[in-house]
């Protein structure tokens, strides 16, 4: 049976890209100052890989976060919940950016990381407002070629920084690009949950909420399958300038090329995505990436474990895997929400809790494996993506419908 659009509210043709506007704070916020670990350990004097522990203090932020925005967003719409979430992001990473020490950067970017949430839980809300199913899966697709810019540009203006500037700097710009979005937000996000939709809600009752969300099979498969392909993504994402910068030697801008190809790898999915989905489904794209992921992996954790010491080896495998996630990321998302129209927020929150608890364990793990080689980073991938190719066989699939 093919699934129909449901659009619940008249929205202007450029709100994916507002959208994307806002879900970028996210990884710019992750990405931009990925090329300067080795430059925060020589500032604090700690020891090569304990930048990392920034990172999964930042993705312990977003999973902490995420839960209670996706409550606040179902309970008070999402403009308001949305404003002050950019607002908390602002002020902290305003903390960052003149921590005295690592350990305050980390403290500082879990909160940064609590603000951020917001646009992250509440976008993909939003989009399960306004679509569902296959439609809502292209919608985020769209979506994701905005965000997917942020990744692209991220390391390599934060490498284009440090050319020139110190490491703090990346920090006060992306203060500035969360309070104008604040400002955005304001002027022009519409409201796409009118008040007698939303949700009244004892402590208690939430909780049950959550507890039937959790307990209907097609979004906790599809969750646990996203999930795994994140700790895959955020394993990369942690790994990756130890990897390239003390392994093989580049320079933060040469790290930023490596990075930015494979993001435009991700981008360059998540557009041919939305065009495959209309002919060959959700169900099936999703099966078919997770495997072709996978197996991108297993190529890229032989070579790391044989000892072949080339960058290109490396870095195939990896645009591979990277690339895929243009098509994971959209299609579990959409699928786990299918069936949440009532709770779009909570069910969203419970997501994005889930990937980014999952993501947090992929940097601790990966900052303990770092010894200037792939083999902790491939990993790890390669346990990622295993996890979702489990997950994905016993996901419910669509019944055949006889013509």
């Amino acid at each position: 049976m093919s699934t129909q659009v449901t659009t619940r509210t008249t929205h202007p043709t450029w709100l994916p890209s507002l959208l994307g506007l806002f879900i970028a704070v996210g990884p710019a916020a992750t990405d931009m100052y990925l090329p300067a670990f080795p430059a925060v350990e020589a500032t604090f004097g700690t020891a090569p890989g304990t930048a990392q522990i920034t990172l999964a203090t930042w993705f312990a932020g977003l999973a902490v976060g995420q839960m209670m925005q996706g409550t606040l967003s179902d309970r008070l719409g999402r403009r308001i919940p949305l404003m002050a979430g950019f607002a908390v992001f602002a002020l902290a990473t305003l903390g960052c950016a003149v921590a005295p020490s690592l350990i305050w950067l980390a403290i500082f970017r879990a909160l940064a990381a609590f603000g951020a949430s917001a646009g992250m839980v509440i976008a993909r809300a939003v989009v399960r407002d306004l679509a569902e199913g296959q439609a809502a899966a292209i919608m985020m697709s769209r979506l994701v070629l905005v965000m997917g810019v942020a990744p692209v540009l991220a390391p390599t203006i934060g490498g284009a920084i440090l050319a020139f500037a110190h490491w703090r700097v990346i920090f006060w710009i992306l203060a500035l690009y969360g309070a104008a979005c604040v400002v955005i937000a304001w002027k022009l996000l519409p409201e796409t949950l009118p008040p007698e939709r939303r949700s009244r809600l004892s402590f208690s009752a939430q909780v049950s909420r959550y507890i039937l969300i959790v307990r209907e099979k097609t979004f906790l498969t599809h969750t646990v399958m996203g999930g795994f392909s994140t700790f895959c993504m955020f394993a990369y994402l942690s790994g990756c300038s130890p990897v390239f910068e003390d392994g093989f030697g580049l320079n933060p801008s040469q790290f930023a090329l490596i990075f930015g190809l494979c993001a435009v790898g991700l981008v360059a999915c998540s557009q041919l995505n939305a065009r495959l989905l209309p002919r060959f489904g959700l169900s099936f794209m999703l099966t078919t990436v997770a495997r072709i992921s996978c197996a991108g992996t297993a190529v890229l954790a032989a070579v790391a474990f044989s000892g072949v010491h080339v960058l290109w080896a490396v870095v195939a495998p990896l645009v591979v895997v990277i690339g895929c996630q243009g098509f994971n990321n959209a299609n579990a998302t959409a699928g786990a929400l299918s069936h949440q129209a009532g709770h779009a927020g909570s069910a969203s929150a419970l997501m994005g809790t889930f990937q980014f608890s999952l993501g947090a364990l992929s940097g601790v793990l990966v900052g303990m494996l770092t010894d200037g080689t792939p083999r902790g980073m491939a990993a790890l991938m390669f346990f990622g993506m295993t996890g979702a190719v489990i997950a994905d066989r016993f996901r419910p699939r669509p019944k055949a419908v006889a013509i």
